[in-house]
């Protein structure tokens, strides 16, 4: 159905990574996601499939079995193998910022210019990738990620100065707690807020969207598009 809809790229990840959330192991990661990743790659071979892990392992064995995209929330900060490995897959990189871990990263919340020290992670991280050998990177600020409200919504605000980096710019807000907190609404309310934070993004710079509600976001990105045309 997501295909259907106009999804570009579809994101397979078999641990929870949200805030306070509990880790499993790399055996349980990959029993969750590997026979996902196969019957898809076998029922839509031309379709693009990304691995969201930290775990380089998992993400060894997710692209031998049909994935083509690397999605890490650490940026490379919790496993020092994974940037090699992604180097020897030769696949593009989605390189997300956070600090900590899941477990407790909102306790790490704290910045004296979170704008300027995302953007100093980046500048370390992105030419860590590449030394590493990383042809391919895309950039998420991880939005909701050792974050407050106020600090997605100033990264959202000043969308714009990650273009510095010359990368792809990936906006994962959808449906986030920075809407629904905001708005004083249950979480399956926030696709109209989803929306607008979407297109607030595209208009700063955001070249991907990932997002749980696929025709909503292809008509955003439609509309954006006619709007910059004309």
């Amino acid at each position: 159905q997501m295909l259907a809809e106009g999804a570009t790229i579809l994101d397979i990840g078999g641990q929870s990574t949200r805030p306070g959330s509990k880790q499993i192991g790399t055996k349980e990661e990959l029993n969750r996601v590997l026979p996902v990743i196969e019957a898809i790659h076998h029922q839509f071979p031309e379709a693009f499939i990304s691995i969201d892990t930290y775990h380089s392992t998992v993400a060894k064995k997710a692209v031998e079995a049909g994935a083509s995209i690397v999605n890490d929330i650490s940026g490379g900060t919790m496993d020092e193998a994974m940037l090699a490995t992604v180097a020897a897959l030769q696949v593009p990189y989605i390189c997300m910022h956070t600090k900590g871990n899941p477990t407790n990263m909102q306790q790490k919340a704290v910045y004296e210019n979170v704008v300027k020290e995302v953007l100093d992670f980046f500048i370390l991280q992105t030419e860590k990738c590449r030394l590493a050998g990383i042809n391919d990177v895309i950039v998420d600020v991880g939005f909701g990620f050792a974050k407050t409200i106020e600090h997605n919504f100033q990264l959202l605000k000043q969308l714009e100065i990650f273009k510095i980096l010359q990368k792809p710019l990936l906006v994962g807000i959808s449906r986030k707690s920075t809407i629904y907190k905001t708005l004083n609404i249950a979480a399956n309310e926030a696709l109209n807020g989803t929306t607008v934070l979407n297109t607030i993004g595209l208009l700063n710079g955001a070249n991907i969207l990932r997002v749980h509600d696929v025709k909503e976001a292809v008509e955003c990105i439609k509309l954006i598009e006619a709007y910059k045309i004309n």
